[in-house]
């Protein structure tokens, strides 16, 4: 195993913890059951990511081959680019749901004088 890539695995797990702390630390304004889900997944598909391109620098660290060969053994993990891309469209997916679920603010107009 390569030391650039355990290096790079343990980076993106760091900041798959970060995200979590983070994003558990946020005071929560959510309306509804609904939201709490959609908050929840968003969390986990955001830092979801950061432990999946932990994954796939160890995955390919494990490849002991080097040169050409390298790339025919790590073609095996092709499909761990389907993890990556399913996280990515959930995060979007549920970012732009949480979005639009928020209560718009008040407007000058709708205040009491």
């Amino acid at each position: 195993m390569s030391a650039v890539e355990l290096t790079f695995a343990a980076v993106f797990a760091a900041l798959g913890i970060r995200s979590i702390v983070h994003w558990l630390r946020q005071p929560l304004e959510l309306s509804g059951r609904r939201d709490l889900v959609l908050f929840a997944l968003f969390v986990m598909a955001r830092a979801g990511l950061w432990f999946a391109l932990s994954g796939w620098f160890l995955l390919v660290a494990s490849v002991d081959t080097q040169g050409r060969a390298f790339k025919d053994d790590a073609a095996a993990f092709r499909w761990y680019f389907v993890v990556i891309l399913v996280l990515i469209a959930l995060h979007v997916a549920t970012a732009f749901l949480l979005g639009r679920s928020r209560p718009d603010p008040p407007s000058d107009g709708d205040r009491d004088a």
